[in-house]
């Protein structure tokens, strides 16, 4: 039943506040995209929560990144890059990856892909991606890219984002 909390700020707006808290009951999956800094050598990543199938054929994936993003920039120089699909044990590497500046991957382990990006430890999957478009969307940029290899990782439970935490999926029995 509808609560008749205002849904509007005092400017006419959507409150951006209760946007989020509305968008928050959407569970979401997390991933960490990752590459090699063609100009440094260095990894580099960001984890997001927007993240999606979009094609089969061709085989494409979908993300948004917030356009005050730094890591994106990074990314973006490389030829390709990988997605690590989360597992539920896996948060603090999700915060890790979701802080700004400083070495992102102090203390992690990784193997590297077949693209040459890094496969996060525990990750549950990995998928060597190449930008095939960029849409500008307001205070983000959605981000289309074609799937060139992929593959299963680890086993266990998704990382899943919920009302403004994280958690697991108990698999129904």
């Amino acid at each position: 039943m509808p609560t008749g909390h205002s849904q509007h700020s005092q400017n006419g707006q959507l409150d951006s506040r209760r946007f989020r808290q509305v968008l928050g009951r959407f569970a979401t999956g997390v991933v960490a995209i990752t590459a090699v800094d063609p100009m440094d050598g260095q990894p580099c990543g960001l984890a997001a929560n927007s993240f999606t199938s979009v094609s089969l054929d061709p085989p494409l994936i979908a993300f948004c990144v917030a356009y005050t993003s730094t890591s994106w920039p990074r990314l973006r120089g490389a030829k390709a890059m990988t997605v690590n699909v989360l597992a539920e044990h896996q948060q603090a590497v999700c915060a890790q990856l979701a802080t700004k500046g400083g070495d992102k991957f102090a203390g992690l382990a990784w193997t590297v892909s077949p693209g040459g990006n890094p496969v996060l430890e525990g990750a549950l999957a990995w998928l060597d991606c190449a930008v095939e478009a960029e849409h500008p969307a307001g205070d983000h940029l959605i981000v289309v890219a074609r799937v060139l290899q992929l593959d299963t990782y680890a086993e266990g439970g998704p990382l899943v984002f919920f009302r403004g935490g994280y958690g697991g999926f108990v698999e129904p029995s």
